[in-house]
C-alpha cells in the first residue's frame, strides 16, 4: 500500500484510539503524532468510561495468585463461574480436540505430503512467485508479521492474513467468514485475480509434467491426473495437520501446575471473569467461530470495510468479522482485520469498551449503519491487569519449532544446491 494511503488509515484508527482511550499513544503503537487527524473525533465517541478499580499490592497479588492456582489447577467443572452475558453460547476453553478430517476429503499420508508440497510450491501462483506460505510463513506463526498481506505483483491486499494454525477448528474461514471450508478457502485464494491469480490450465500442465507430482495424485486420489480441486483438497488436508497444543497454557491443562507464571493465572482468572473475554473468546481455540462488530469498520469513510455485510447482504452483519482464535496471538501481531494494532493497544481499546460509531448527517435512517457488538463494556481494569492479561495471552503461544520448506518437484533447493 502507498506510504500516503497507509498514514491516512494510521491517521483514522490513532484518532479514534485518543478518543476511546483519553491519551495519545507512542508514534511506535500507531502512527506519529503528526499522522494524527482530528478530523475522526466527531465521529466516534467512547464508551461511559470507567475508572480503573484500585491495583494490589504484591502480598495480596501473590496470596490470590496462590489461590487461584489451585483451583484452577483443577478439573475445570470446579472453576469460577465466567462472566458471559445472557444468551452467550460458551464453551470452556480448554485443550485441543482431535481433527476431524471431512469424510469428502479424509486424510492420508500421501494427501498431506502432497498439500505439504503445494502450500510451498509457487508455481500455483500466475506470478510463479508467490505461495500458500507467502503469506502464512511457518516462521512467522504461520502468518506473515504484515499489517495486511502483499498479493499479485505486489498489490497491498485490504486484510491482515490470519494465521492458519488451528483453522482446522474454525467453522468458517476468512475474515468475513465467505469460505465455509479450507478446500473452499483454498480455491478461492488460487483463483482471486489479487492474490494467487492462479491459472487452472496452466496449474494442471505444471502438475502434470512433474513425475513426483503425478504420483502423489495417484497415491491420494485415486488418479494420477490433477485438478484444481484435488490440488485445493490436498491443500486443505495438510492445513488441517497444522495444529497447536504445546503451549504453557496446555502445558498447564495437563497437569503442570507450575507452568504458569502469577501473573498468567491472575490473567487466566481476568480473561474469564471481569475482563470478560470469554464472551467471545471462548473454547479450547479460543474463538467462538461468531462475527461481531468491533467499531472498527470505518462505515462511511476511506478504507470502509463492511465485512460479514458484504457477504450476506444482510444489514445487521455490517462491521462485524469472524473472531479470530488468540492462540499464538503474541506470535501472529499486528492484529485485527486491518492489522493495525499491537497487543498491548488492542488490550487498551477493549478496557475501552471500544469506540462507538455516531450517525452523521444523512446517516440518520440508514438501516446498513454498523451497531457494536453489545459484549464490549467499558471494564476499569488496571494497568496491573492489562500486565495480568498480557502475560496469560503470551501463555498461549506455541513454542519456536523451524519447519524446513519441502524438496518441491522439479525446483532445486538451497539444501540441495548445498
Amino acid at each position: 500500500m502507498p506510504r500516503p494511503l497507509l498514514s491516512a488509515m494510521h491517521a483514522v484508527f490513532t484518532a479514534v484510539v485518543v478518543v476511546a482511550v483519553g491519551h495519545l499513544l507512542l508514534a511506535a503503537d500507531i502512527g506519529t503524532p503528526t499522522e494524527i487527524a482530528l478530523v475522526t473525533v466527531e465521529k466516534e465517541v467512547p464508551a461511559t468510561r470507567r475508572p480503573p478499580r484500585s491495583e494490589r499490592s504484591a502480598a495480596d497479588r501473590s496470596r490470590l495468585a496462590a489461590e487461584l492456582r489451585g483451583i484452577y489447577a483443577g478439573d475445570t467443572v470446579g472453576w469460577p463461574a465466567p462472566h458471559v452475558d445472557e444468551g452467550v453460547a460458551w464453551r470452556e476453553i480448554g485443550r485441543l480436540p482431535a481433527v476431524e478430517h471431512p469424510a469428502d476429503n479424509p486424510h492420508s499420508p500421501p494427501k498431506e505430503l502432497l498439500g505439504r508440497m503445494l502450500f510451498f510450491d509457487p508455481r500455483l501462483s500466475g506470478s510463479g512467485q508467490m505461495a500458500c506460505a507467502s503469506c502464512h510463513d511457518p516462521d512467522l506463526g504461520w502468518a506473515d508479521g504484515r499489517t495486511t498481506s502483499f498479493g499479485h505483483s505486489r498489490k497491498h491486499l485490504a486484510r491482515n492474513a490470519p494465521t492458519i494454525r488451528n483453522a482446522a477448528f474454525q467453522t468458517h474461514l476468512f475474515w468475513d467468514g465467505r469460505a465455509a471450508s479450507l478446500e473452499e478457502q483454498a480455491k478461492a485464494v488460487l483463483a482471486n485475480p489479487d492474490e494467487m491469480r492462479a491459472d487452472p490450465e496452466q496449474v494442471v500442465k505444471m502438475l502434470e509434467a512433474e513425475p513426483e507430482y503425478r504420483k502423489l495424485f495417484s497415491e491420494a486420489f485415486g488418479d494420477e491426473r490433477p485438478s484444481i480441486d484435488q490440488a485445493a483438497a490436498a491443500i486443505a488436508c495438510f492445513e488441517r495437520t497444522v495444529v497447536g497444543g504445546g503451549s504453557r497454557f496446555d502445558a498447564f491443562m495437563k497437569g503442570n501446575s507450575a507452568a504458569l507464571s502469577d501473573a498468567a493465572i491472575l490473567g487466566l482468572d481476568l480473561f474469564r471473569r471481569e475482563a470478560r473475554c470469554i464472551n467471545c473468546h471462548n473454547g479450547p481455540a479460543f474463538s467462538d467461530g461468531d462475527f461481531h462488530d468491533l467499531g472498527l469498520s470505518n462505515y462511511g469513510r476511506p478504507f470502509e470495510d463492511l465485512g460479514r455485510g458484504k457477504v450476506t447482504g444482510d444489514p445487521a452483519d455490517t462491521g462485524k468479522f469472524r473472531t479470530p482464535t488468540l492462540r499464538d496471538v503474541t506470535a501472529t501481531t499486528p492484529l485485527m482485520h486491518n492489522g493495525l494494532f499491537e497487543l498491548d493497544v488492542a488490550l487498551t481499546l477493549y478496557n475501552s469498551g471500544m469506540p462507538t460509531a455516531v450517525r452523521k448527517q444523512g446517516q440518520e435512517h440508514d438501516p446498513a449503519f454498523p451497531v457494536k457488538s453489545p459484549h464490549l463494556k467499558p471494564l476499569g481494569l488496571n494497568k496491573q491487569d492489562l500486565a495480568d492479561l498480557t502475560a496469560f495471552l503470551t501463555s498461549l503461544e506455541e513454542p519456536n519449532r523451524r519447519i524446513r520448506p519441502p524438496a518441491l518437484p522439479g525446483l532445486e533447493s538451497a539444501h540441495d544446491a548445498k
